[in-house]
């Protein structure tokens, strides 16, 4: 069975005990869209902010520091190495150190059934060949931003949001070489996800992947804009089991159906669209109304016809 690295043995006590120094690298940059509304009696997202910054380099310390009950800024230097999944708690900032710091192997879970992944912020790092899913953003998680990281080769999802969990933004990440990029809402029968779910996504790349970008169930709103969509295979966006999703200002290119309402098994959803740019790609279904995001924070929109430009060259690690 693949081992689950939570429980810290004395000796990875020892080794994690003194924080090392900081790197050069941005921890204050702030969320917007879903992540930044204060609700839930969280004040934005401010991820490990109120508590020390340590640098660590193996999957040991990283799993310490993710698992501890009190907040961390934790900076990660060069490749970590495991399988499965590590579980991230409240008040966490996991941030890649310069261009290098990459997950491989195993992925990052927010929260477990005991003890929640709110407040947590993932930036600057490189996720590959993850056994299971990359990110889990689950069991209940609130208050997540995932921004400029680079996803691929997972097993399963590159980056998953489902069980209850609400207030994520999703921004400026690079998602490629693989076929499920991103689901909201954890199965067709789990009904439990309805009033939750509330995920913003934008300025990202989804560069070759083949579906859900995102795939909804039941989320409402999931507010999608000024992402641009590559070669997407399968489809763009789904919307299914009255998910309620407002797709603004986003670039497609060379996808034949950005825009599904339902999909496979799943019922139908309701979808919004308005300001795409459909470029050599097939007509996006809709259905019902949305509600608007801004009556839960304020956006501005950049021109879709720049998008081509823009998000490659600012998603990603290295750019923080």
């Amino acid at each position: 069975m693949k081992r689950r690295l939570a429980a810290v043995t004395a000796i990875a006590l020892l080794v994690a005990a003194a924080p090392a120094s900081a790197a050069p690298v941005s921890v204050t940059a702030v969320a917007d869209g879903f992540a930044s509304v204060n609700a839930l009696g969280q004040n934005g997202t401010t991820g490990g902010a109120a508590g020390p910054t340590v640098t660590v380099t193996n999957a040991t310390d990283l799993a310490y520091y993710a698992g501890r009950n009190t907040p961390y800024t934790i900076l990660v230097s060069g490749t970590i190495t495991f399988d499965d999944m590590i579980t991230v708690v409240a008040n966490k900032s996991i941030i890649g150190v310069g261009a290098t710091a990459t997950i491989s192997g195993g992925g990052l879970q927010l929260g477990s059934t005991t003890r929640p992944g709110n407040n947590v912020i993932i930036r600057n790092l490189r996720f590959v060949d993850a056994s299971d899913d990359s990110i889990s953003v689950t069991n209940g998680a609130h208050h997540v931003w995932i921004d400029h990281n680079d996803l691929s080769n997972g097993y399963d999802g590159l980056l998953d949001i489902k069980r209850k969990s609400t207030f994520v933004t999703v921004s400026w990440n690079h998602f490629h070489h693989h076929s499920k990029s991103s689901l909201v809402g954890h199965s067709d029968t789990f009904t439990a996800d309805v009033g939750f779910l509330k995920v913003t996504y934008h300025h990202n790349y989804f560069d070759g992947t083949e579906q859900r970008h995102p795939r909804v169930r039941f989320g409402d709103p999931v507010h999608v804009y000024n992402n641009y969509y590559r070669d997407n295979g399968l489809y763009g966006v789904a919307s299914t089991e009255d998910a309620g999703v407002l797709v603004e200002a986003n670039y497609f290119r060379n996808v034949a159906h950005p825009l599904y309402i339902g999909y496979d098994k799943s019922g139908p959803g309701r979808a919004v669209e308005r300001g795409n740019i459909y470029d050599n790609s097939g007509a996006p279904q809709t259905a019902g109304t949305v509600a608007d995001p801004r009556a839960w924070y304020s956006y501005t929109l950049d021109d879709p016809a720049t998008l081509p430009t823009t998000v490659p060259a600012g998603v990603g690690v290295g750019k923080i």
